[in-house]
């Protein structure tokens, strides 16, 4: 049977066939939507599910640890499996697989069942995104791709919003199991439509064609590099707080293996054939540039998603769902302005869009400095509302110029190390943030301490009531002291981006 052939010739690596490139768009972002709400939704369950499975608190973090951890070691190889595999049939079982281990998670009766199922849901987790977004730069021109990310941002910045909420409300309402079951039909319906409309181009068969015919020589080493750096990394990152941090023998012995891992695996790469990570391609300056950006828009994201809710809900008194609603409401404003931003993406530089997004980035942080334990839940929302304005000016630019001047065959490679930096960057920035939070709090706590008895001498209150009163004022100064390192975080990293080059409007970066 001959295959249809694409709307458009200019674009041979295009997914979309005879099919409208924005009906992919849609089918692509179904499956990322799922993904990534799974980072966050499961975070609000995680009490109840340690409780359904006789494990501590503590035991159950390794839930979400094991799948950071094998999600962190596929993604910078998701690119070199889609060459090898075939994009469409790669996607495919990522799907699958994420899928399955979902529902096998669901019905999951003791901690250790369930850890061995979110390693495998990570796994299937991990290819997805850098696939979807090689899919959105091969099936769209230059010109319109600020555009399509626009979508494809919706699903990224909107998901983890909707994730506490969502989380929050099934498992009240329901049980923690559906949780993980809610994928059961997303998965079902992203396999069907992919399957019916998304296409492997005869450019990419071809390509892969040849890469078996030369050979495939398996790079072994570099797939042990990964699974030593990136693993330990995303390990040492999620336990450095609970493990007292470098003082822990464990943390310093993954710090160690993971730095001369990741060390060696660049020089490695640099020089391997067919490299499982295309390092060569940071020695792009705008790519480089990039990279570091979409780390920072991680670090900045994940690490805030964080911080509200918590703070609200441990000195505001809020539940999971109340304090979620602070983050959907944000997730409303960046449904409005992703359309928005899509347009004035592909008339303004990248960079200028991202200056001024990371310099309002960096006001709306500061302003975070202003709450206090009184705060209302309308003042806490617009505080966020007022953060995510930015965040479509710095995702669909950073996005849409990551693509500029590389090559048309190495998309696959690009997008997996972009959508590393990113989960590398929410990752660095929930264990940085948890850190400082913890620091400051004891520091603030030292000083107003030091007070406490010329207080109670003044005013006769007891003791108990000044210390609550202490305790509750250092954690408040202490996110005070969060929200303005991350301001600075923002400005300093502002006028990097003007390093960027200019991406020439309508024209066809990369050799597409």
């Amino acid at each position: 049977m001959r295959r249809p052939t694409s709307r458009n010739a200019d674009l041979p690596r295009s997914a979309a066939g005879p099919n409208s490139p924005w009906l992919i768009a849609v089918i692509v972002s179904i499956a990322t939507f799922m993904e990534v709400l799974d980072t966050t939704i499961a975070n609000v369950a995680l009490r109840h599910i340690a409780g359904g499975l006789a494990a501590s608190e503590d035991e159950a973090t390794w839930i979400l640890t094991s799948y950071l951890v094998s999600n962190a070691i596929v993604l910078p190889i998701s690119g070199w499996l889609s060459n090898v595999i075939g994009r469409k049939r790669f996607y495919m079982s990522c799907v699958v697989i994420f899928t399955v281990s979902s529902v096998m998670c669901g019905f999951a009766t003791s901690l250790s069942y369930m850890i061995i199922w979110r390693i495998i849901q990570g796994i299937g987790g991990g290819g997805l995104a850098p696939t979807e977004q090689s899919i959105f730069a091969d099936s769209f021109p230059p010109e319109k791709r600020s555009m399509a990310f626009a979508l494809y941002g919706l699903t990224v910045v909107v998901a983890p919003a909707i994730g506490p909420v969502l989380g929050g409300y099934l498992t009240d309402d329901f049980s923690w199991h559906w949780v993980f079951l809610i994928n059961l039909p997303v998965g079902l319906l992203s396999l069907t439509l992919t399957g019916l409309f998304i296409y492997e181009p005869k450019a990419l068969r071809d390509e892969r064609r040849k890469l078996l015919a030369r050979g495939l020589s398996v790079d072994y080493v570099g797939f042990a590099l990964v699974v030593l750096g990136f693993g330990s990394l995303q390990i040492m990152l999620d336990q450095y707080q609970r493990d007292d941090g470098f003082s822990s023998s464990f943390i310093t012995t993954l710090g160690i293996v993971c730095f001369v891992s990741l060390v060696i695996l660049v020089l490695w790469e640099t020089h391997h054939r067919q490299p499982v990570v295309n390092v060569r391609l940071l020695a792009i300056p705008s790519f480089a540039i990039c990279s570091a950006v979409m780390f920072i828009i991680g670090f900045m994201l994940i690490s805030t998603t964080q911080l509200l809710p918590q703070f609200s809900q441990e000195l505001l008194g809020y539940d999971a769902i109340t304090a979620g609603k602070t983050l959907a409401l944000g997730g409303v404003v960046t449904v409005i302005m992703m359309p928005f931003s899509g347009l004035v993406s592909g008339l303004v530089q990248p960079k200028w869009l991202l200056f001024g997004a990371l310099a309002m980035t960096a006001f709306s942080l500061y302003h975070l400095t202003g709450l206090d334990s009184y705060v209302s839940f309308w003042t806490l929302a617009e505080a966020r509302m007022l953060q995510v304005v930015a965040l479509p000016f710095l995702f669909i630019p950073i996005t849409a110029a990551s693509y500029a001047g590389i090559p048309p065959n190495k998309t696959n490679e690009a997008s997996a190390i972009i959508n590393l930096m990113r989960n590398l960057g929410g990752s660095v920035g929930v264990s940085f943030t948890t850190t400082l939070l913890q620091q400051r709090d004891q520091f603030h706590h030292e000083r107003l301490a030091e007070h406490v008895t010329r207080y109670i001498d003044m005013h006769g209150q007891s003791l108990a009531q000044v210390g609550q009163a202490v305790d509750v004022q250092a954690s408040v100064l202490s996110y005070i002291d969060v929200f303005y390192v991350l301001a600075v975080i923002a400005l300093i990293f502002a006028p990097i981006v003007l390093f960027l080059r200019n991406v020439p409007k309508g024209a066809r970066a990369g050799g597409h």
